[in-house]
């Protein structure tokens, strides 16, 4: 097995940081490769992914939910790995996250080498997202009500965090494609559906 550690610091009290990082539904937002995180009853998780350009699917169990100090999970079916997050007070504004997976690199590419070196570079990406996210509102408004999500909401997260890490490689674009229309990814950002104008969806 394979592993990450990871630690980074942001600037949101611990309960924030962990209240996002619980949401396992919104982690296509900042996961970069992972199309769906879907909690299917009591510590069960389905993942989908996309890696190396193919298709993984596996399921996930909740091992721990501490509040304000640990999450994790491992998988049960599927590609191998298992993930820690810990949240430590670094003030009272300011929370470090560690991040630690473990992975089978076989179970999502035949080559060994580039896995390592994918999944690694993608993890710490994950990180800096997530401290992105944080940092700009996201504890505020749109991470609390996955469980009651529609699909078009669902989808909709994949898509902005596809732009999100679109623009982390090759610099700001004004527009998304969903297949059929072109959504503006700056005003799919600020504002949702039944949301007040002028509220951050983040």
């Amino acid at each position: 097995m394979a592993s990450f550690n990871e630690s980074i610091d942001v600037h949101v009290p611990v309960p924030e940081a962990y209240r996002l990082f619980s949401q396992f539904e919104r982690f296509p937002t900042f996961m970069e490769g992972v199309e769906e995180v879907r909690r299917e009853g009591g510590n069960r998780l389905y993942w989908r992914a996309n890696i190396g350009g193919r298709e993984e699917e596996w399921e996930a169990r909740v091992t721990a939910e501490e509040p304000d100090t640990r999450i994790a999970w491992e998988s049960v079916a599927g590609a191998r790995n298992a993930g820690e997050v810990t949240f430590d007070k670094v003030d009272q504004d300011t929370t470090q996250v560690n991040l630690h997976v473990e992975y089978d690199p076989e179970g999502f590419l035949e080559n060994v080498g580039t896995a390592l070196g994918m999944v690694n570079g993608r993890m710490k990406g994950d990180l800096k997202r997530f401290k992105e996210i944080a940092e700009s509102g996201g504890h505020e408004s749109g991470w609390h009500d996955p469980a009651d999500r529609s699909t078009v909401g669902a989808e909709r997260d994949r898509i902005i965090g596809e732009e999100r890490r679109s623009q982390d490689r090759m610099g700001p674009a004004t527009t998304v494609s969903t297949g059929t229309d072109r959504v503006d990814a700056d005003a799919a950002d600020r504002v949702e559906p039944g949301m007040p104008p002028g509220r951050d969806r983040y």
